[in-house]
């Protein structure tokens, strides 16, 4: 007999969950005892433990290493790390790994200092970080296989968005943006089946919310999103709710909130209701501080480190006699004008003659940019393919105009179409890199650009900061969108 694809959508997320934790454990297991074997060689090695009433006793490290695996182990259940609602998009996955091991390391130490046990310090220095970065690159290496499964139609949830037409038509195209978000959208319960958006086409639409649980069953869904809370009753969705449970459909609400991240959404249950409390974003205070001092260790080590390419680069753009570092008017945070440093990648007259090339732009509308640009110098072609040209903006960094990542440091021409949303964008500092040059770059329209930089705006964080900087490597060294 076929099961039903919400039955196989409830064993794919079932069974990767399961790989995920023998993954976890595999890789725990190989840190703690290596990291014994390390420390140790492999005779066994005994410590004394304190007991109040028979002085000491002595047990070995194999005992201790299996205390440590099972309580790891159970951290990263107790933190859900492994749950549906996580694993595949977003950096919460990553964080709860985070946060279970320094916890479950933590709970050791206190454990040690009641019991007065003197453990290594080099087998726990070996173990924790071991284990640590071989759990993330393992869920990484999880994620990406997740990802490619989902880009050929498998592991995703079948999907019935309810709400009016609107509201159903954004949330679908929001979901249409990235298939690696696991939603397969397989029919949609509105008000009217008049203007539906171009995600909605060739899927079901049925205008009648009377309908929400057979469309569900003929359609063989797992998730239902409800885009607008106010087209059932309170009593229509506990009902609702409840007929979705026998069938284990999962119920999602999708909030008419874009582009803010998690961290902001915090729910504030009040007299049984399950308010949504959004924070407003930091843009000063510890949070900025810490970004700051993150700024400056990181760019000084990239300076220290790339300082042999910095000076052969520099030595080739001085062949053809102009100046090694171009520098440009930018607007920066607060819109305070600044001097952007680059390598020198176009000949020395290159703004004299941008009025004759205007007409050529293949930028988006706002911004120039020019895929062969005539202007560009043979030196500088080869720099801007991998964005060597850029990092002269290290020392902008250390000055303190810029930051490491941010949006776009915008031009003042552009800056003087700006509306007040466009002008958001220049409530934190520009960066070198950014959301906008790790998902496209020049080939980005002008409304994805500054998509991309107000949800950075919105919603930035440290955490996000690393992982676009580990994204732009990626998306430099393809050299994708870079002209």
């Amino acid at each position: 007999m076929t099961k039903s694809p919400a039955l196989q959508s409830t064993n794919w997320a079932r069974y990767y969950r399961l790989r995920l934790g023998i993954t976890d454990g595999i890789l725990i297991t190989i840190a703690v005892f290596g990291a014994q074997l390390i420390r140790f060689g492999a005779s066994v090695q005994e410590f004394q433990v304190a007991d109040n009433r028979h002085g000491q006793f002595a047990t070995n490290y194999t005992m201790i290493s299996l205390l440590v695996i099972a309580g790891w182990m159970l951290s990263l259940r107790v933190f859900d790390t492994r749950e549906s609602r996580v694993i595949g998009t977003g950096p919460a996955e990553y964080k709860l790994v985070v946060d279970a091991t320094v916890r479950w390391f933590g709970v050791l130490a206190i454990i040690a200092l009641i019991a007065r046990a003197q453990i290594a310090r080099g087998y726990l220095i070996i173990a924790f970080p071991l284990g640590f970065l071989l759990v993330l690159v393992s869920r990484w290496l999880w994620r990406k296989w997740l990802h490619a499964q989902r880009r050929h139609g498998g592991y995703l949830h079948r999907t019935v968005l309810v709400g009016t037409v609107s509201k159903v038509n954004h949330v679908a195209q929001q979901i249409s943006r990235d298939p690696s978000n696991g939603f397969l959208l397989v029919g949609a319960v509105t008000d009217s089946a008049q203007n539906l958006g171009p995600a909605l086409a060739g899927i079901p639409v049925t205008a009648c919310f009377e309908s929400i649980e057979q469309t569900i069953q003929e359609t063989d869904a797992d998730t239902l999103i409800l885009t607008s809370a106010d087209v059932l009753s309170p009593k229509k969705m506990r009902r609702l709710s409840w007929a979705l449970e026998q069938r284990k459909t999962d119920v999602v609400v999708a909030p008419a909130l874009t582009d803010i991240a998690g961290p902001r959404v915090h729910t504030r249950p009040v007299a049984g209701l399950p308010l949504i409390h959004i924070e407003y974003p930091e843009f000063s205070g510890s949070k900025y501080l810490m970004k700051r001092a993150f700024d400056i260790v990181v760019a000084s080590i990239l300076v220290i480190v790339l300082s042999p390419i910095l000076l052969v680069v520099a030595l080739l753009v001085k062949r053809d006699g102009g100046p090694v570092i171009f520098r440009q008017t930018r607007i920066g945070q607060n819109e305070q004008p600044f001097k952007m440093f680059k390598f020198r990648s176009m000949v020395v007259d290159a703004e004299a003659r941008l009025n004759d090339l205007l007409e050529q732009t293949d930028g988006n509308g706002v911004l120039f940019k020019m895929k062969d640009d005539p202007r560009v110098t043979p030196v500088g072609k080869f720099i801007r393919r991998f964005s060597i040209d850029e990092l002269p903006q290290l020392f902008n960094v250390l000055n303190g105009t810029m930051s490491l990542v941010g949006p776009r440091p915008p031009l003042p021409a552009e800056v003087a179409m700006y509306d007040e949303v466009a002008g958001r964008r220049l409530l934190v500092k520009p960066g070198i890199t950014g959301l906008w040059q790790v998902s496209g770059r020049s080939d980005l329209s002008w409304e994805d650009s500054l998509r991309f930089d107000l949800y950075y705006v919105e919603n930035w964080s440290l955490m996000g900061d690393i992982i676009i900087l580990y994204r732009t490597v990626r998306a430099v060294t393809k050299s994708k969108g870079a002209y």
